[in-house]
């Protein structure tokens, strides 16, 4: 019996869930607002807090611990000199965790686990979709005015391709179907 234990064991061993919070941190610290189930969005956010209460501190010992959780010295230098300055004026409660929605496959709790002090605006969902649209509506050039561009040859006879040539022939500009479609990447040009 676990009587008087604290915290989610996440299904995992000792390696495997300090593995998987350490991941989540470093997520949440550079992205500022991950997806996540609910349960390891909590043990996730203990894991940050604790993180960001280093951040303030901002001494050499607090450093080397904080290099020990996320081992990643990038990562720890904007930790202290990005991050953890936003929260100066704050005492604590610098994540928050916003109930989403439940996933397809297994029926998880979603959530939302973002920093309350963020350095740009997160637009997702609906919203997203409807100012990309608008901001694409705006930027649309009239297709008698896109002039087509020869491809150059390169030295020795050998043809050079760029982005832009893969792009533009037919094959790239069908949209797959099927089991393509699932594996298709997704583009910000899209």
């Amino acid at each position: 019996m676990r009587h008087r234990k604290a915290g989610n064991r996440l299904s995992r061993n000792q390696s495997l869930r300090k593995a998987t919070l350490r991941d989540l941190a470093r997520a949440t610290l550079v992205q500022e607002r991950i997806c996540t189930t609910r349960a390891k969005a909590q043990e996730a956010r203990k894991l940050i807090d604790k993180l960001i209460t280093l951040g303030k501190k901002d001494t050499l010992a607090a450093r080397r611990r904080a290099f020990a959780i996320l081992c990643d010295h990038r990562l720890v230098a904007q930790l202290f000199t990005q991050t953890a300055p936003r929260f100066k004026a704050r005492a604590g409660g610098y994540t928050r965790i916003i109930a989403y929605t439940k996933r397809i496959g297994d029926n998880a709790s979603l959530a939302f686990l973002e920093l309350t002090e963020k350095s740009r605006t997160i637009i997702s969902g609906q919203k997203r979709l409807k100012a990309e649209k608008g901001a694409a509506d705006t930027s649309k050039v009239s297709e008698a005015e896109v002039k087509p561009v020869a491809p150059t040859a390169g030295a020795a006879g050998t043809s050079t391709h760029s982005k832009a040539d893969v792009k533009s022939t037919p094959k790239a500009a069908t949209k797959f179907t099927g089991i393509k479609k699932l594996f298709q990447r997704k583009t910000g040009s899209e």
